[in-house]
């Protein structure tokens, strides 16, 4: 009798931890605008979904993106895909998303070398930076042989003041 009470005390316990900890989890869930309300790629694209965790301080960081691919290239040199990104409206919705175009062309500095190994680099266009929103996916459309890398950025809570420049009397 005692064993089966102990039994139940103990089945009760952990229900209620259960659904305790199942509602936390249940508060701190954000729900992501789906992307299935974005255009479908146009042919020889794909949909590239950048998706970053919301939290209280995202008014405080900045996401940067990359487009770009793995290329073999020389050992010395410094090399930039063109390119360009094009903000969209996703018409009805308030929403925007993002088109790159290239040619493919590669544009790099001339510098000899011929000593130094080749290396396998990421070549990207001009960096993107946009402001964080864990609330939001950032939606690219970028050619089928590209990808599409990103950095997060935070600022300092330290602010600074400016200094003004005295006008000279003559």
């Amino acid at each position: 009798m005692v064993k089966r009470k102990i039994f139940q005390l103990f089945a009760i316990i952990l229900v209620a931890i259960t659904f305790v900890g199942s509602t936390a989890v249940a508060q701190e869930t954000i729900s992501k605008v789906n992307t299935d309300i974005f255009p479908k790629a146009e042919k020889g694209y794909k949909k590239m979904i950048i998706e970053v965790p919301y939290s209280d301080q995202d008014q405080s960081k900045r996401i940067e993106f990359n487009i770009g691919k793995y290329m073999e290239v020389d050992g010395c040199n410094h090399f930039a895909l063109q390119g360009s990104v094009e903000k969209k409206d996703l018409q009805g919705w308030g929403y925007e998303y993002y088109v790159f175009k290239t040619d493919g062309a590669v544009i790099g500095t001339q510098m000899g070398c011929p000593d130094l190994p080749k290396r396998n680099l990421f070549v990207s266009a001009q960096p993107t930076m946009l402001r964080y929103n864990g609330k939001m996916p950032i939606v690219i459309y970028v050619p089928e042989e590209y990808s599409v890398q990103f950095k997060i950025y935070t600022a300092s809570p330290e602010v600074y003041q400016a200094a003004e420049e005295m006008q000279k009397t003559k």
